[in-house]
C-alpha cells in the first residue's frame, strides 16, 4: 500500500525515502516528511444571536493570489425563512432561527378594523345628534302658558296644534319692513290660523279665517291675572289675539269649537322669510297670475321658486282675491310645500342645511310651555303630509256672512269636531 500523497511519485519524494521500508534506524514514527504542509482546522463558527447575526467579511482572493469571482449576489443574508435547509453561508442550522430581512407582518385583521369604525361612527354620530338636539331644544321660545286658559274642553285623540302666522316685526330693520312689504304698525296681530290635527288617520289641516265671526268668552288676563267676563258680542277672531295674546286666542277657539288645543306655534314675518331662504326657497306652482301692490305680490303662472320675500308675500296676499278665503288655501298650499321641501333626508344629513333652516326657524318661533322638539317635529313632518296620502286640508264650513265677517255652519263645525276628537277620518267639506 502506497503510504504517500496522492499524485506523489518516486521523482518527487525527496532522496531520504523514509516509509518505503529503508534499513535505517530511525523509526518511521519520527521520520520528517517535509514536503508536506498541513495547516491548522478553522476554529468552529458558533451560530450568531438571532436576528444579530453579522455579515462576514469575504475573502479578496483565492490561496493561490488570484481575484475572488463576483457572482453579483448579496454576501451571507438569508432572505426569507427556509424550511427545513440550512442557512446560507455560514452552517445555519435550519428552520427560521436566522434574521430574516423583509419578512411580511401578519395579515390584517380588517373584520375588526371595520367593526371598530362603525361603532366609531355609531358613537359619533349619537353624540352629534344628542347636541344638536339639546342646542335646538335651548332655543325654543316657550311662552305661551296655557295653564291661564280657562274652562278648556276635555281633550280627545290624537294631537291638536293651533298654528298661527302674526304680523310680528320684532327683530326686523326698516330696509327688511321695506323690503317685505310688512309695514311699520306697532304691536302683532293674526295674519293666519289653523288647526292641525294629528292622529292615526293622517293629518288635517283646518283654516280659521281672521274674519271668523266668534264670541270672546270671559277670560283671565295673562299678564294681570284679573278675570274678564264674556259679553256675549261677536267680533272678528283675530281680535282675541289683539286683546291679550295668544292664551286668549286659544281660549276663544276652543270656547267656539269645543276641540282641545294641545300645543301652540307662532311665528313672525320675519322668521317665515328667514326660513325660506335657509332652505334655498320654495317651488312652487302657482295656477294663475296675480298680483298686490299692498304685499308686494306679482307672480306668474305656473311652476317657479320663491324666495323668503315672495312666499311671504305669496301667503299675505288678500287684495287679489274676491274672498278670505283663498288666502287661506294658498297659505295651506305653501306652508305644506315648504314641509315637503324641507323635511327630507337630504336636508337632515347636510348640516351646511340643517342647522341654519333650524336656526332661522327656532329663533323666530313662539310655543307653549309645554311643547317639547319631538312634538314641534312631529308637527312639522305632520304639515308634509297634509296634501298626500291621508291628509286632508279645508277651511272651517262657512254658512254665510254678518257685518263682514264669515259665519261658520254650525252643524258642520259640529260634525268635524266630533271625528277630530275621536281621530276619525274626516269626512266633511267645507262647502
Amino acid at each position: 500500500m502506497n503510504d504517500w500523497p496522492d499524485g506523489w511519485t518516486d521523482d518527487n519524494r525527496g532522496g531520504n525515502r523514509y516509509g518505503q521500508g529503508s534499513a535505517s534506524e530511525r523509526p518511521e514514527s519520527a521520520r520528517s516528511m517535509p514536503h508536506v504542509q498541513r495547516r491548522p482546522a478553522p476554529p468552529q463558527q458558533r451560530p450568531a444571536p438571532p436576528r444579530q447575526r453579522p455579515v462576514p467579511q469575504q475573502p479578496s482572493g483565492y490561496d493561490d493570489g488570484s481575484p475572488q469571482y463576483d457572482s453579483g449576489y448579496n454576501t451571507g443574508q438569508v432572505y426569507g425563512g427556509g424550511h427545513g435547509g440550512r442557512g446560507a453561508g455560514h452552517g445555519g442550522d435550519g428552520g427560521d432561527r436566522g434574521y430574516v430581512q423583509g419578512r411580511p407582518g401578519p395579515a390584517p385583521d380588517w373584520r375588526r378594523r371595520i367593526k371598530i369604525g362603525a361603532l366609531v361612527l355609531v358613537v359619533a354620530l349619537l353624540a352629534v345628534s344628542v347636541g344638536t338636539y339639546f342646542w335646538a331644544d335651548s332655543k325654543l321660545n316657550r311662552a305661551v302658558d296655557l295653564s291661564k286658559v280657562i274652562e278648556r274642553p276635555e281633550a280627545g285623540k290624537g294631537t291638536n296644534y293651533l298654528i298661527v302666522g302674526s304680523d310680528s316685526r320684532e327683530g326686523m330693520t326698516s330696509e327688511d319692513k321695506k323690503r317685505l312689504h310688512t309695514g311699520s304698525a306697532d304691536g302683532k296681530r293674526t295674519d293666519s290660523m289653523m288647526i292641525l290635527h294629528t292622529g292615526d288617520n293622517g293629518p288635517t289641516l283646518v283654516s280659521l279665517p281672521r274674519d271668523s265671526n266668534v264670541e270672546i268668552p270671559s277670560f283671565i288676563g295673562s299678564e294681570s291675572g284679573k278675570k274678564y267676563p264674556g259679553t256675549g258680542k261677536t267680533t272678528k277672531l283675530n281680535a282675541a289675539y289683539a286683546t291679550d295674546g295668544p292664551e286668549l286666542l286659544v281660549r276663544t277657539v276652543e270656547f267656539n269649537t269645543g276641540l282641545h288645543i294641545d300645543h301652540y306655534v307662532e311665528i313672525g314675518f320675519g322668521g317665515f322669510a328667514k326660513i325660506v331662504d335657509a332652505i334655498g326657497g320654495v317651488e312652487l306652482d302657482i295656477p294663475k297670475a296675480f298680483k298686490d301692490k299692498w304685499s308686494g305680490a306679482d307672480f306668474p303662472a305656473g311652476k317657479q321658486t320663491l324666495n323668503g320675500q315672495e312666499a311671504l308675500a305669496f301667503v299675505r296676499t288678500r287684495h287679489a282675491f274676491t274672498s278670505d278665503l283663498d288666502r287661506t288655501k294658498n297659505q295651506q298650499k305653501f306652508l305644506a310645500a315648504l314641509a315637503s321641501q324641507t323635511a327630507t333626508f337630504s336636508t337632515i344629513i347636510n348640516p351646511f342645511k340643517l342647522y341654519p333652516t333650524m336656526g332661522a326657524g327656532l329663533d323666530t318661533l313662539i310655543v307653549d310651555k309645554d311643547m317639547s322638539l319631538w312634538s314641534l317635529g312631529k308637527m312639522f313632518f305632520a304639515m308634509k303630509g297634509v296634501t298626500g296620502g291621508d291628509g286632508t286640508s279645508m277651511n272651517m264650513p262657512i254658512s254665510g256672512s254678518v257685518g263682514g265677517n264669515l259665519v261658520w255652519d254650525k252643524a258642520k263645525v259640529k260634525q268635524l269636531v266630533e271625528q277630530l276628537k275621536n281621530d276619525e277620518k274626516v269626512t266633511v267639506t267645507e262647502n
